[in-house]
This record gives C-alpha cells, structure tokens and sequence, in this order.
C-alpha cells in the first residue's frame, strides 16, 4: 500500500504555473508558425499545380560559393539551411525539457518518452508491413515517423478547438521527444559519405562553441559567423547539416540562475523562435511541398506500396502507437489519468501527431533521393496523410470540445485579478481573503441597491 509520499501527480493533470505559461508562450509562437506553414504549404501546391516549369526552376536554381562546397539549390538550402534553424530551436527545447520541464524526472519522463518511441515505432512496422506484402521498397520507412508540432497546432487554431494545457504539453512534449529520435534517424540511416576532415574541423567548431558559452562570452557577431562555419562544416562532411543546429541548441544553459528571469537558452529560443516558425520552416515548406496533384496522382498514393504505407503510417500508425504506449505505461505504472480527462482524449492527441509534415518532407527527400518521382508522389502521400489525420483528429477534437471550453475557463479564472490563475491560489490564505474582501464590496453594494429599490417601492404606495 502505498503511502501519501509515494502517490503520484494524475497524468494529464494540472501543470506548475512558471511550467504553464512557458508552455502557453512556445505554443502561440508554434500556432502562429504553424499557420504560416499551411499558407506556404497551399501556396507550394497551387503554384507547382498552375506554374509548374517556373515553380522547378525557381527551388532548383543554385547559388552559393562553389568554392566551399556550398553552390546549392534553393530547395538544398532550404531543407539543409533554413531546417537548420529549426532544429536549433527543437535543441533548445529538448534541452529544456530536460533539465526544467517534463523529461527532468525520469518517472514522470517516461510515459511521453514511451509514447513517443511507440509513435515511431508503430507508423514504420505499418510501412514496413505494407511494404512487404506489396513488394514496394523498404527505404522510406523513416518518412511516417515524424510529428509536426507546428502543423498541429495550427490545424488547433483553424478548427477552434480549445485544447486544456496538460494535453497542449502533453503534445509538445512529444513532439519535442519525436525530433530527437527524427534527428538520430537522419543521422544514422541518411549519411552515407563522410568526409572526416570537415566533420573533425566541424566538431573542433562546436568545442569552440561550447568554451565560449561556459567562459560567458556573448555577443551574437562571435556566435552567429562561429555557427555559420560549423553549419558550412557539417554540410560538406556529409552528415546533414541540421545536425549542427541541434548540437548548438542543446549546448545552451537553460536553467535560470538567481536574479535571472530567463536563461540564455530560454532568451535566445525567444530570440530565434519566430525566425525558425515564421520564415524558415514556411520556406521550406514552399519549395518542398509543390508536387502536382492530379487524380492519378491520388490514385497511385491509394495504390502504390510505398504511399500507402506513409499514409497508413500517419493515420494508423501514429494514432495506435502513441495511444498504445501512453495505455501501456500508465497501466504498469499506476498513474491515473486526470478525472476530467477521458482516454478518447489522449487517443485524439495521438492522431493528431499522426501530421508528419516538415520533417517527414525532408526525410521522403533524402530516402529516395535518387528518384524524384517517387519522391514527389511520397512527398503527396504525406501530403494526403496529414490532411487525413488531421480531419479525423479534429472530429474527435470537436466532440469534447464544450469540455474543453470548460476546463479551459477553469485554468483561466482570476477573479481578484492579480493577474494568476485562481486554480493555483487555492491553497493561499491571501487569496482568500482578498475574494472575502471582493465579495463583501459587492455584498456592500447589493445592500444599499437593495435600500435604495426598497425606498422607491415606499414612495409609489403614498398618495397621489
């Protein structure tokens, strides 16, 4: 029997209030971002699908000093380039989750961490088994993997729905867990050259970078050049060059130390976040996404092996793994759900993981590389995939939304307005004594309301 020291915080239950407002920040960053994202994504597809000759020409124009190796399309530099911003900031984030936010305690890291190797897991034995029946090849395995956080949060914001902040947290934290794993796949299985002189010079630029950090130097014109030559590096020694992005990242401090309000990371992640959500995933996204949807097109996603496996990978896949591995970890653990949550909650969440969008595009590239059909029609079927799992995520979305809307007005009432949510001032003394104050005054003024109505009432009954 367990004691009241051993029991346990409800899973999906209510956050800290520092943890609740960092978390409530970083999502109206990603939602703006992820907005941008479908605008630049149905921008992508109208302007391959109406302007086709000029859309190639445009992301396969090269620029860039040929001498170092970097003469690269706008595409190339949009995916190795720009990504790499990205994944500076998804270091960052991991970085902070680990050291100050759900993955710093072990037991409670372990149901999203679960939940997240579940989520890839499961979508790549869902390709690797459709692929096997139909004889389709095996490489793309990686593509359904991914979560887009940003996407998601968008399709959040377009259907209205208000998410309570545990299952938003729950969601980033994911996805956060999903781009480390997503950036050891790209690592591991996506290099395939190396050339060790740059790689060496490149980590001879990060040990650089890491005694600047801990001697306290600062100044962005020492980091920014010093970062761009580690990028320059990486992209010439054959690993992917977004790999020194999220090196970088997890290198910052980001735990706050006394007089601090902010940590560098937390300050540099506010800094580069709506450089990574507003310009360079949504440029990715318009020179990655643009491939000619047509009805063949959608036929031959429903039909070929390779397709049908990343959309049943995102939909199916993502949907059974993360719910599956969330179930699993919180029946041998013990943790009990939030009572105002239900599991068709967390199964809603899961599917909405299932929009693989930026990084499931960079890996379709690079796993078939040496076949642009194929890539355009994998690049559709994530395409087709998301958008699916993002109709049937938002259905279920929308039928506990009037309880969300709820819990939400819960999480948000102040009403002695000192700008903290009451849920979190229950326990203080203070708090209630300035509702007892506030309820008085309005006692108070129901009182004399009160005398003045029964004094016009007495007036009425004299004589005319």
């Amino acid at each position: 029997m367990s004691g009241p020291g051993n029991r346990r915080a409800p899973f999906l239950g209510r956050m800290s209030l520092p943890e609740r407002n960092f978390i409530a920040e970083a999502l109206r960053a990603e939602t703006v971002g992820g907005i941008l994202l479908l605008v630049a994504a149905v921008a992508a597809l109208i302007w391959a699908n109406t302007l086709g000759a000029s859309y190639e020409a445009v992301r396969g124009f090269h620029l860039g000093p040929a001498a170092l190796g970097l003469d690269l399309s706008v595409q190339h530099w949009a995916a190795n380039g720009l990504l790499a911003v990205f994944f500076f900031v998804a270091g960052i984030e991991l970085k902070r989750e680990l050291v100050a936010g759900e993955l710093r305690d072990p037991k409670a890291a372990a149901l999203p961490v679960v939940a997240a190797l579940c989520g890839m897991a499961m979508p790549a034995l869902v390709y690797f088994a459709v692929n096997s029946i139909g004889g389709g090849s095996l490489q793309g395995w990686a593509v359904p993997t991914a979560t887009d956080i940003a996407f998601a949060l968008a399709v959040l914001a377009v259907i209205g729905t208000s998410l309570p902040a545990a299952l938003r947290a729950f969601l980033l934290t994911l996805a956060v867990v999903d781009d480390l794993f997503a950036i050891l796949i790209i690592a591991i299985f996506f290099t395939s050259k190396i050339d060790f002189l740059a790689l060496g010079l490149a980590a001879a630029g990060l040990v650089i970078f890491y005694l600047l950090l801990r001697k306290g130097v600062r100044g962005w014109y020492v980091y920014v050049p010093l970062a761009l030559v580690i990028w320059g590096l990486m992209e010439n020694s054959g690993v992917h060059a977004t790999i020194a992005g999220v090196v970088m990242g997890l290198m910052l401090r980001c735990t706050r130390r006394d007089g601090e309000t902010q940590s560098p990371g937390e300050h540099i992640e506010h800094l580069v976040r709506p450089l990574s959500a507003g310009l360079a995933v949504p440029l990715f996204a318009l020179f990655s996404a643009g491939v000619s949807i047509s009805g063949g097109a959608v036929h031959e996603v429903f039909t070929r092996p390779e397709t049908l496996g990343v959309v049943l990978g995102l939909v199916v896949g993502k949907a059974l793994g993360i719910f599956g591995g969330t179930w699993c970890t919180a029946r041998f653990t013990r943790a009990k759900l939030n009572p105002d949550l239900k599991w068709p909650d967390v199964f809603a969440v899961a599917s909405l993981a299932g929009i693989g969008f930026t990084v499931s595009l960079l890996i379709g590239e690079l796993a078939f590389a040496g076949d642009l059909v194929l890539t355009d029609e994998i690049k559709a079927s994530v395409l087709i995939g998301s958008l699916l799992a993002a109709v049937f995520a938002g259905i279920l979305l929308k039928v506990r939304n009037t309880k969300y809307k709820k819990l939400c007005e819960d999480e948000e009432r102040d009403e002695d307005q000192d700008g903290i949510p009451d849920i979190y001032e229950l326990d203080k003394p203070e708090y209630h004594l300035r509702m007892a104050a506030i309820h008085e005054a309005k006692a108070a003024e129901h009182r004399r309301l009160a005398e003045v109505a029964s004094g016009t009432h007495a007036g009425d009954d004299g004589p005319a």
